[in-house]
């Protein structure tokens, strides 16, 4: 039935998400979902939102949440572009604001949903290696280009740029958008929100999946100057009005305001990284340094597709790249502390 498909369908690689596994007993570390529930006041919210009104559209402006946003960062409403995921926000933002003459550019080892967007968008993109530290490398990005996307904190290695350097590339090319995906950045990276006023051309995208614990909602957000809002509009208005539900809106508000919640889930966070860091470190891994909800780890005298497999093997998951440079490493997500010893014990075992 492939003959029926449109060509750009025979080119594509889509985009390979996180096993989704259902096991009894499960330790699940490798989607880096948020080990502790969503904020109670969203769940009140959502609650709340659930009765005869959903026979009717949501609001299409999405006005409510964006008001949340523009009061969580100080920012007015046209700062800020809402969508069905951070994933759907950078699908519209490859379409409205990355195809140009020039080619993007993108690190080599980085979040794989931007090759795929390139190739479905029809976008040249030049992929610009991180360097033996796996640091993305801004002196490599003083090159002709159309506009650059990098995720900060960096995924898979967590590796986070300080605003210095991000505010380098923006003053760098100001005829081209940066855009910073900020996916991982509440777990202490620093937001380059805080240079918007400085940098029209800078574009900073978040979800509420990681640090609100909200991944099965699926609202994400891009802020920036009033003009890439309103060419991400246009783009969205072309292709779905309403792309948040009621309680979609209902939850991610008050996810959005309960900030001390925000901050005290991810503080639990950051401590069982530190603590799982030094236990890897402890077994003879290399754990690159890390400002996100999970970390990036290889052994030197152990294969890391075997070591997934040998943990698979004992009801626990994490991922694997098999990919040039990084076919050794884990990414191991950061659960609660039961699950964080749980994998340092099964560690343990599989190496004696």
């Amino acid at each position: 039935m492939s003959r029926f498909w449109s060509d750009v369908v025979h080119v594509l690689v889509p985009y390979t998400p996180g096993e989704q596994v259902q096991m009894p007993g499960l330790i699940k570390l490798n989607t880096n979902e948020n080990p502790y529930g969503p904020s109670p006041q969203a769940v009140a919210a959502m609650h709340a939102a659930v009765g005869d009104d959903l026979r009717k559209y949501s609001d299409p402006s999405n006005t409510m949440v964006k008001d949340a946003v523009a009061r969580r960062f100080g920012l007015k409403r046209e700062h800020v572009f809402l969508g069905n995921s951070s994933d759907e926000v950078l699908a519209h933002t490859f379409h409205a604001l990355l195809k140009h003459d020039q080619p993007l550019l993108t690190p080599d080892i980085g979040y794989s949903f931007y090759p795929t967007y390139c190739s479905l968008y029809g976008i040249e993109h030049v992929l610009v290696p991180l360097n033996d530290r796996f640091e993305i490398d801004v002196e490599a990005y003083m090159q002709p280009c159309g506009a650059i996307i990098i995720a900060n904190p960096n995924a898979p290695t967590g590796i986070a740029l300080p605003l210095k350097s991000i505010a380098t590339l923006a003053a760098t090319h100001p005829d081209q958008v940066v855009v910073i995906d900020e996916a991982y950045v509440d777990f202490g990276a620093q937001s380059a929100v805080t240079l918007l006023d400085r940098y029209s051309n800078l574009l900073v995208i978040q979800t509420l999946s990681k640090s609100r614990s909200l991944a099965g909602l699926r609202v994400g957000f891009a802020v920036g100057h009033p003009d890439l809002i309103t060419g991400l509009e246009r783009v969205k208005n072309s292709f779905n009005c309403y792309p948040l539900g009621q309680v979609q809106q209902a939850g991610a508000v008050a996810a959005l305001d309960d900030h001390a919640y925000t901050e005290q889930t991810a503080r639990a966070i950051i401590d069982s990284r530190h603590w799982l860091t030094a236990q890897m470190q402890a077994l003879g891994f290399e754990v690159l340094p890390s400002h996100a909800n999970f970390i990036f780890a290889r052994h030197p005298q152990r294969d890391g597709a075997r070591l997934a497999a040998e943990l698979r093997q004992r009801a626990i998951l994490v991922r694997h790249f098999n990919r040039p440079r990084i076919d050794q490493f884990l990414r191991i997500s950061i659960g609660t502390d039961a699950e964080c010893t749980a994998l340092v014990n099964a560690l343990g075992q599989i190496l004696a």
